[in-house]
């Protein structure tokens, strides 16, 4: 999977905007939450799909969002679903969810609400976008063992991929 493709549409220009229409927040405290949040929502999203109890669930909601048009990402965006994009929070932090918005909201400076509507209205791209690379993967590998492989065999660290991003920016 090319996560360096995916983090930067993520945290593309056309994003960030999206989500600062959608909370108020500026574009500075989105690319924060962002830049915090993005690794836990991508380690989360691979322990769903490497867990045998709910790889199939999570295979499901990866081609129910693959279908989204995310080709315009400010039209998306506007249409985004929060409350979906919550579920989907929960789903990938589990346990972890408050915690882990919490440290977004303090990094950013923003307050645990605003930091929570930037979470929840980035999940339902990150699903998409991940849905849609995984659909490639399928049509690629004739569709064997291609969500086993979509994070490639675990031990990424994203963080490190994310601040690549940053830095290269």
């Amino acid at each position: 999977m090319d996560f360096s493709a995916l983090l930067n549409t993520m945290l593309s220009g056309e994003s960030v905007a999206g989500m600062e229409n959608l909370t108020g927040a500026s574009g500075t405290e989105v690319e924060s939450v962002l830049s915090s949040v993005l690794p836990s929502l991508l380690s989360g999203a691979q322990g769903q799909a490497e867990n045998e109890a709910t790889a199939e669930g999570f295979a499901g909601a990866l081609a129910d969002h693959a279908k989204d048009d995310t080709s315009d990402l400010a039209a998306f965006l506007s249409n985004v679903d929060l409350e979906d994009g919550g579920k989907i929070v929960a789903h990938l932090l589990g346990g972890s969810q408050q915690q882990t918005t919490q440290q977004a909201a303090d990094a950013s400076g923003l307050n645990f609400g605003q930091a929570s509507s930037i979470i929840s209205a980035a999940a339902p791209l990150l699903m998409s976008l991940l849905g849609q690379q995984n659909q490639q993967s399928q049509q690629q590998s004739s569709g064997l063992g291609a969500l086993g492989s979509l994070f490639g065999g675990g031990g990424l660290d994203f963080g490190s991929l994310i601040s690549g991003i940053f830095g290269g920016k």
